[in-house]
C-alpha cells in the first residue's frame, strides 16, 4: 500500500503542478493556480500520516517505509526548486514572460549553482533521517527496525556522492569555450576578479 501511495503522490505532484500552471497562465486565474501549487505539500503530509498509521497498525518496518521517508525528504529538499523552475518556463511559454536564465554553464558560477543544488540534497537527507529516526523510536524494537536504519545510510551516501560531483565543479571549473561571445567573456573575467 505504501509503494502505491508513493506512486499516487508522485502522479499527484505532477497533476497539481500542471493544473496550477494551467490556471495561472492559460486560464489567467493566478490565485487559483497558486492555491493548487500550495496544495503540493498536502501530498507529503498524506504520505507521512498513512506511513505512520501503517506502522501503528503493526506493519513490520520495511524498505517501503524507508522509501516513503526518502521521497518526502526529496520533495522538501528539491520540490520548491523544481516548481520554481517549471513556473519560470510556463511563464515564458504561456504567459509571455522573458525566457528564464538557465543555470550557469562555466566557471565558479556553475560551482556555486551545483553547491546550492547539493544543499537541497543535504536538506532532503536530513528530513529523511529525522523521519526515519522518529519511525525507529515509534516502533521501539531494534529487531524490527534494521531496514529503516539502513535507509539513513542510503540517504547520506547519496549526499556524499552528490557532494563529490558538486565539489568537482569547484576543483575543476569548466572553462568557457574560446569561441564564446564577448558577453560571456566579460562575465568570466568578472568572476576571476571577484575571487
Amino acid at each position: 500500500m505504501i509503494v502505491t501511495l508513493i506512486v499516487v503522490c508522485e502522479i499527484g505532484f505532477w497533476v497539481l503542478l500542471a493544473a496550477g500552471l494551467a490556471f495561472r497562465y492559460l486560464l489567467r486565474m493566478p490565485r487559483t493556480g497558486m492555491a493548487l501549487l500550495l496544495c503540493e505539500p498536502l501530498l507529503e503530509i498524506l504520505l507521512l500520516v498513512v506511513t505512520a498509521l501503517d506502522l501503528k497498525n503493526g506493519a513490520d518496518p520495511s524498505w517501503k517505509h524507508g522509501l516513503a521517508a526518502l521521497y518526502i525528504g526529496y520533495t522538501v529538499g528539491h520540490g520548491h526548486r523544481t516548481v520554481k523552475w517549471l513556473d519560470g518556463h510556463a511563464a515564458h511559454r504561456l504567459g509571455g514572460a522573458p525566457k528564464p536564465a538557465g543555470p550557469p554553464r562555466h566557471g565558479m558560477a556553475r560551482a556555486r549553482h551545483e553547491g546550492t543544488v547539493w544543499l537541497g540534497s543535504v536538506v532532503a537527507a536530513a528530513v529523511a533521517t529525522a523521519l526515519l529516526q522518529l519511525a525507529i523510536w515509534y516502533v521501539d524494537d531494534s529487531s524490527r527496525t534494521g531496514s529503516l536504519e539502513s535507509w539513513r545510510f542510503v540517504a547520506w551516501r547519496a549526499v556524499g556522492i552528490h557532494g563529490l560531483v558538486a565539489l568537482s565543479y569547484t576543483i575543476w571549473p569548466k572553462k568557457a569555450p574560446a569561441d564564446a561571445g564577448p558577453e560571456h567573456r566579460v562575465n568570466v573575467s568578472k568572476e576571476r576578479v571577484g575571487r
